[in-house]
């Protein structure tokens, strides 16, 4: 099963779902569709997931061209984003996301909707940057980095767009582990391998159970993140140099 920009493997009973758009992943409405039909896929398999990028980049976030549009198909993709959140956060089997490289913005938020995440050694960048180029942070955003990250690196992420080397990020709560690039895709491997052999419906109900509460929180702030991008604007600005 494949897409333009996004693949799906059924591997030794692991679903992997990959984002290559041959560029920076951005996530645009051709890539969310794939994200979602691929999850539906893994679901009906009953499997556990990885999902990775290309070499060098998890994913660049949301794709500038379209939200530069500032047209219902903008609102639209925004709304694909936000809600993938809340969609990863409840699969009822475990999640990994394997970070090839760099990751910023709704990348980052998609990555950390993640049950388990496994950084890649190298300089790389990881970064919430919404306020440097002149966007108020979303709701949503907020709620999905404030259940992953320590309050002192939450505080920094949103209101100040730090930007994270693979280590500091390690510390800050983005990720769970780290590895050399030739291993990530191995050591995702045999992670998802050993998390296949945790009960399933244990795992589901305890993940429903921790999450209810953000899950349920993510779904009432899509539609206010939505008129406030109406209200607000889309676009944002350049970050200074």
């Amino acid at each position: 099963m494949s897409g333009e920009s996004v693949r799906y493997e059924l591997k030794d009973g692991i679903a992997v779902i990959t984002i290559d758009d041959g560029k920076r992943n951005a996530l645009s409405p051709a890539v969310f569709r794939g994200i979602y039909g691929a999850l539906r896929q893994a679901e009906k398999d009953r499997a556990g997931v990885i999902l990775t990028g290309r070499e060098g980049v998890f994913s660049a976030g949301y794709d500038l061209k379209v939200m530069k549009a500032g047209n219902a198909d903008t609102l639209r993709m925004l709304r694909a984003g936000y809600s993938l959140t809340a969609r990863v956060m409840a699969y009822p089997y475990p999640v990994i996301a394997a970070c090839n490289g760099h990751s910023f913005a709704m990348g980052v938020f998609l990555m950390l909707s993640t049950d388990y995440v496994i950084g890649t050694r190298g300089e790389f960048q990881i970064a919430a940057n919404e306020v440097a180029i002149g966007l108020t942070m979303p709701r949503v955003a907020c709620t999905t980095l404030q259940q992953r990250l320590t309050p002192a690196a939450y505080q920094r992420a949103v209101t100040l767009s730090e930007v994270f080397t693979p280590e500091t990020a390690l510390a800050a709560g983005f990720f769970d582990e780290l590895a050399d690039p030739a291993e990530l895709m191995a050591r995702a491997q045999s992670r998802a391998t050993q998390f296949a052999k945790l009960d399933a419906r244990a795992h589901a109900e305890s993940k429903r159970r921790i999450r209810a509460k953000q899950i349920s929180a993510i779904r009432r702030q899509v539609p206010l993140d939505l008129v406030d991008a109406v209200k607000f604007g889309l676009r944002g600005r350049k970050p200074k140099r």
